[in-house]
């Protein structure tokens, strides 16, 4: 007889909410092994027993096989231990089972995150036959909310916001069941006991139910606006087909440009709409079913949808409410823009929205089954490049069916360290071990809605995975936000420059280390020296990094004021560049939307240094040529000018004949460690000589773009010269411009760099919290460095 053993095995990752267990006992059973399974805090722990062989084909199994939801990090034999035939468990005996959850310390277990609904409960859902038939809330333990419902682990009912609801007699066998899909599944409801949904004007409840889903379908023919509670929180939705009903709802939410997000049914409609890859078509039907920003098909819908943008961002519909809202004839495609009033979170409370979004909205179609965390959608782009081996995948926003699944370090952690990322983007993490758990896109700290929420994020981090970090890491701006609240606590707070942030979660999420460059775009960031930097070259590692080259600063006019008005921006660049105001008005015709009254003050301003903080910043840079070039001189939302900058290129990559970025060298004699200084007005002459011929906007954008290129590769390979380095990251919110993204990380390999970008977390502001985990533990680990991060 071939020898019996006794295996405890531990299974860590994504093993709770996704049917985990209920697989372990299929495949046991199915092998004729005896044992039992359950949920802990750690994850999933399994002891089984039998013939040797077939304890390793279940093993084996347990990462091969797992379910689609799954994500098994680890798989563990701990202990093997001879089988008697006196045991109480003998092999071969069929018996296995599924025990209850069990407490055994600190939680460990990875969260899942919110998932769409499977095919299984959708032929449910539109199977008239069934009596889960038109239920907006069908899910199983292979779909459905995770993350947006939790409240605390291990992962039952009771700790998730469906605990008040009473499982029905068929809906609990189903739950008791080891062979039912449903098996522990802890939000599964039916229309007898669930959550159901409540149509409401501004005078109250229209309907509900089943006539509620009837009167919402109608009121979107109609071309009227209404709000929707999905997973994560409200969207406003309209008929993307419907001019009038889109440019309505632009009109009440004050968002005359900025693209909407759309929702279609399928990937036919979709491939209806846009060009879709194989990678993209990949991404929207992963479990995440993201926002993809897909190169539009002109004419496919109305331009208000995304005015002067070549992309449009579609997903498909994530649970079965917006199947419902979608089963109508001629309703195919619809605006899911965020739910919420300009400048604010979006609304998830049911109270939130019936206060709110009757400004936007003409009805509101909400339920009873609670949000716990607020999640937006997730938006990513796939790029495909000839020289690059697979599509490069790009975050715009991390969050529902991403967050907070963590980055893998590929090494320890010191000590545990909460940081609570920058100002705009923001999102918080939670480092610990070898992993870094990042939240969900929290958004814009300008408000308290978002400040408050920013504040719940890094507490439900900390609660959910039972961690109180001694170190908090912060940016080192001293009006941030987000730098105020990690001084209100008692921990020890370690301050981290903003571009070494960007930097460092680059490296990070490659799992990179040793000496690096880092080439850093960004609006703004406050730097080591007192000023704002956003156009940087950094040279170090996450201990420390210092600024070897950068733009060269250009005055920002009235401050944050030239955010909004990135025509004072293209004015101070004109005047650097061609020396006076009536130069400057002769070669850009744009500039005379400023009056002589303002230019007068604006040149004052310039000369004088008053009220114009000088910025070294590639997105002001980015913003200055978009206003010279009359394309955005007043912007809606951040980055307009830059956005429709690069929307002439039609998401195009060809490079052009760049122009020549000038370059100020430190001298021999000046400290050796002094920056290189890259000089943007050459670039403006040139610009002005274009316009002059009557060279096409288009064309000048490419050869503007095809320059920042050709900077980056000759300043990097300038340092590998001098310093050696050959490890680049690219980071920053510029570089989710993907013609200088993609181009940038090309170039660079071709020029023989081992060069990176983010793939895992956003470019931008969204990734700081992950590098300022791991410029924490570095200088919490090198002895006699000071709690805060050097860049000069």
């Amino acid at each position: 007889m071939t020898d019996c053993e006794r295996w405890l095995i531990r299974v860590t990752g994504v093993v709770q909410g996704v049917g985990y267990r209920p697989f372990v006992y299929t495949l046991a059973d199915s092998l004729e092994l005896s044992g039992w399974v359950l949920n802990d805090t750690l994850g999933v722990q399994t002891e089984v027993c039998g013939a040797v062989p077939l304890l390793a084909e279940f093993t084996a199994g347990l990462r091969e096989r797992a379910p689609l939801l799954a994500r098994v990090d680890d798989v563990r034999v701990e202990s093997r231990a001879p089988w008697a035939a006196t045991d109480n468990a003998p092999a071969g005996s069929g018996r296995f089972e599924i025990r209850e959850s069990v407490r055994t310390g600190r939680a460990g277990t990875i969260v899942a995150p919110d998932s769409h609904v499977c095919d299984d409960c959708l032929r449910e859902v539109l199977d008239p036959a069934d009596r889960r038939h038109r239920y907006p809330f069908a899910n199983c333990t292979h779909c459905g909310p995770r993350y947006s419902l939790i409240k605390g682990l291990p992962y039952d009912r009771a700790q998730t916001t469906m605990a008040s609801f009473v499982m029905c007699g068929q809906c609990l066998r189903e739950y008791q069941d080891p062979l039912d899909r449903r098996y522990h599944a802890q939000p599964t409801a039916c229309a007898e006991c669930g959550p159901q949904v409540t149509l409401s004007t501004p005078d109250g409840v229209l309907a509900t139910a089943g006539a509620a889903l009837t009167a919402t379908t109608e009121a979107l023919a109609e071309g009227r606006i209404v709000a929707v509670k999905s997973v994560g929180g409200f969207h406003l939705a309209a008929d993307a087909r419907n001019p009038a009903a889109v440019a309505r709802l632009r009109a009440r939410k004050k968002r005359d440009s900025k693209p909407f997000a759309v929702m279609a049914p399928d990937l036919a409609t979709v491939e209806s709409l846009a060009v879709c890859t194989p990678a993209e078509r990949e991404l929207l039907r992963s479990p995440a079913r993201p926002i993809v920003l897909l190169r539009r098909i002109p004419g496919s819908l109305p331009e208000e949808v995304a005015p002067r943008n070549p992309s449009l961002g579609i997903m498909l519909p994530s649970a079965p409410l917006h199947h419902l809202l979608l089963d109508r004839p001629g309703l195919d495609v619809l605006v899911m823009t965020s739910g919420n009033i300009s400048g604010r979170p979006i609304a998830y409370r049911n109270e939130d929205a019936l206060g709110q979004l009757f400004e936007v909205a003409d009805l509101v179609l909400h339920h009873d089954r609670d949000i716990h965390v607020r999640v937006d959608d997730s938006v990513v782009r796939s790029s495909v490049h000839e020289a690059l081996d697979e599509p490069l995948i790009t975050f715009v926003r991390r969050s529902r069916g991403y967050a907070p699944y963590p980055v893998k370090l590929g090494r320890t952690l010191s000590e545990p360290v909460l940081a609570y990322g920058a100002e705009l983007k923001t999102t918080v993490a939670l480092g610990e071990g070898t992993e870094v758990y990042v939240s969900q896109h929290i958004g814009d700290l300008k408000n308290d809605e978002t400040f408050a929420s920013h504040r719940e994020a890094a507490d439900h981090l900390t609660e959910l995975y039972e961690v109180k970090p001694r170190y908090v890491a912060c940016d080192m701006h001293p009006s941030f936000r987000s730098r105020a609240l990690a001084g209100s606590r008692p921990e020890d707070v370690v301050e981290v420059q903003h571009h070494h942030a960007h930097m460092a979660s680059c490296m990070g999420e490659n799992q990179l280390s040793g000496l690096t460059l880092g080439v850093v775009f960004d609006g703004a960031g406050y730097g080591t020296d007192g000023t704002i930097w956003g156009g940087e070259f950094l040279l170090g590692d996450y201990a420390s990094a210092r600024r070897v080259a950068h733009l060269r600063p250009l005055p920002l006019l009235g401050g944050d004021r030239a955010v909004a008005e990135p025509i004072r921006t293209g004015y101070a660049l004109a005047l650097q560049a061609l020396g006076s105001a009536e130069a400057a008005v002769e070669a850009f015709p744009a500039l005379a939307v400023l009056d002589d009254t303002r230019r007068s003050v604006f040149a004052t301003m310039v000369a004088k240094g008053i009220q114009a903080p000088p910025v070294s910043s590639m997105g002001r840079l980015f913003d200055g040529v978009a206003a010279l070039l009359d394309i955005c001189a007043y912007a809606e939302y951040e980055a307009h000018g830059p956005i429709e900058l690069e929307g002439l290129l039609g998401r195009d990559l060809t490079t052009a004949t760049p122009y020549s970025f000038g370059l100020e060298e430190p001298e021999e004699h000046e400290d050796p460690e002094a920056a290189a200084v890259v000089d943007p007005r050459p670039v403006i002459r040139a610009i002005a000589a274009e316009l002059g011929r009557g060279t096409a906007v288009a064309d000048i954008s490419r050869r503007f773009h095809s320059a920042v290129v050709a900077m980056v590769v000759q300043r990097c390979t300038a340092m590998r010269e001098r310093h050696g380095v050959r490890q680049v990251v690219l980071s920053g919110g510029v570089f989710l411009n993907e013609f200088l993204q993609v181009n940038c990380l090309v170039e660079l390999r071709k020029a023989g760099f081992d060069a990176y970008a983010h793939r895992l977390v956003p470019t931008n502001d969204g990734g700081i919290a992950l590098g300022q985990v791991l410029v924490a533990d570095a200088l919490l680990n090198t002895p006699g460095t000071p709690a805060t991060s050097e860049g000069d």
